[in-house]
């Protein structure tokens, strides 16, 4: 069974809706991490996990855009 079949809502829609959340949710978690790190005086880790909140953060922006693309053509049909 799709995620169409079940939802009502495109597979891709949903992926990307998905997709968006769950990068948004480990960004918000980095934060913590980053902040744990710090606190113990790990520079070279929290310079790392920061790497990877960009990499988020870039991440969630493409797929916001996607989406939002993929909305507007589907309203526009």
């Amino acid at each position: 069974m799709t995620t169409e079949s079940r939802t009502g809502t495109r597979d891709d829609t949903y992926d990307l809706v998905s997709l968006l959340y769950h990068t948004l949710q480990e960004g918000e978690t980095l934060t913590t991490y980053i902040d744990d790190t710090r606190r113990a005086g790990d520079e070279e880790l929290a310079a790392f996990l920061e790497q990877v909140q960009e990499q988020d953060r870039e991440r969630a922006r493409k797929a916001k855009s996607l989406l939002a693309d993929r909305l507007t053509a589907g309203a526009a049909a």
